[in-house]
């Protein structure tokens, strides 16, 4: 175990059935986790069930339920904090094997998180596209941020109220503020943790209604510009093929 020793683990939820199961897994088997607080924006399917299953099997769980933004959600999160360090997760990825030991290797006192690079579950079988994918998203992190998989000291955010408003850019209000209280954000390529998204994301109607709620913050760091583009053309990939296949299920 790293001499930071147990850590807090949040996860924020919401009809997060569908790989749910798989990320707490990851989680447990590869963190050492001091309680897993979880708030959950009223979920109606199996979320609160499978949360269950790990509570009667780990019993460190803690549920807060309540509405509102994903800004709003992580510094509810970030509240009930207890441990020195913590860890936010998203309820979408799979961690790597060992991820904590990895993201271990990188602290030191001038270090106020860890942050694992988000590789898209459907650029796993390309390796040569990932490549560029990981370049990019690093270029994206080193600009914005990101809570998919990050290590917080708990030092590096005192203080810290993330403006209710923020349902995207969250985590750049976060890297920010950890810059702000002198501290270091250390991007890795490895750890790293691999994002499902959802099938509704590889449509043109979500994508752009994704870019529409990120274009007036985006705005602001004129670099993602280009990483953007790259993820553009990803997602366009992604929706043709899911289009061909269709088409040959069709046809079966």
């Amino acid at each position: 175990m790293s001499k930071i020793g147990k850590v807090d683990v949040a996860i924020l939820t919401k009809n997060s059935e569908r790989l749910l199961r798989e990320c707490l897994t990851s989680i447990y088997e590869n963190i050492p986790v001091n309680r897993l607080i979880v708030v959950d924006g009223y979920s109606t399917d199996s979320t609160l069930n499978i949360l269950e299953e790990f509570q009667q099997r780990h019993g460190n769980i803690k549920i807060i339920r309540v509405g509102g933004t994903r800004g709003y959600a992580r510094q509810i999160a970030v509240d009930h904090v207890e441990t020195e360090w913590f860890m936010f997760v998203d309820s979408d990825v799979i961690l790597c094997k060992n991820w904590f030991k990895k993201a271990a290797r990188f602290i030191r006192e001038d270090v106020g998180a860890v942050w694992g690079m988000e590789i898209w579950s459907t650029l796993t079988s390309n390796r040569r596209l990932l490549g560029f994918f990981m370049k990019a998203n690093m270029k994206v992190f080193n600009q914005r941020g990101g809570t998919h998989d990050i290590l917080i000291r708990k030092k590096a955010i005192e203080g810290i109220r993330i403006p209710s408003y923020l349902h995207t850019y969250e985590d750049a209000y976060i890297k920010d503020w950890i810059f702000k209280k002198g501290f270091k954000v250390i991007a890795t390529f490895d750890p790293y943790c691999v994002h499902y998204r959802p099938e509704e994301v590889w449509t043109l109607h979500e994508s752009i209604k994704l870019a529409a709620n990120d274009l007036p913050h985006a705005a602001k760091r004129p670099p993602l510009f280009l990483a953007y583009a790259f993820f553009t053309a990803i997602v366009a990939r992604q929706m043709l093929l899911n289009r061909k296949r269709n088409e040959r299920l069709k046809v079966v």
